[in-house]
């Protein structure tokens, strides 16, 4: 992704949760942004059979 998709992302994301990024933390927060989504693109990547039930979720 370029730096200006993952810049629109982040102020997206900021302003939405109504934080701000000092512009001297925005380069490794880019950074940690493209690995996230490199990440995530793996895990979208493995094919699921249609017949996994999603794990159970336990509460407290």
């Amino acid at each position: 992704m370029e730096e200006a998709a993952l810049d629109a992302l982040i102020d997206a994301g900021t302003a939405i949760l109504g934080i701000e990024v000092e512009p001297q933390w925005r380069a490794a927060v880019r950074m940690h942004l493209a690995i996230s989504l490199d990440h995530a693109a793996v895990v979208l990547e493995a094919p699921l059979p249609d017949f996994l039930d999603p794990a159970p979720v336990f509460r407290a």
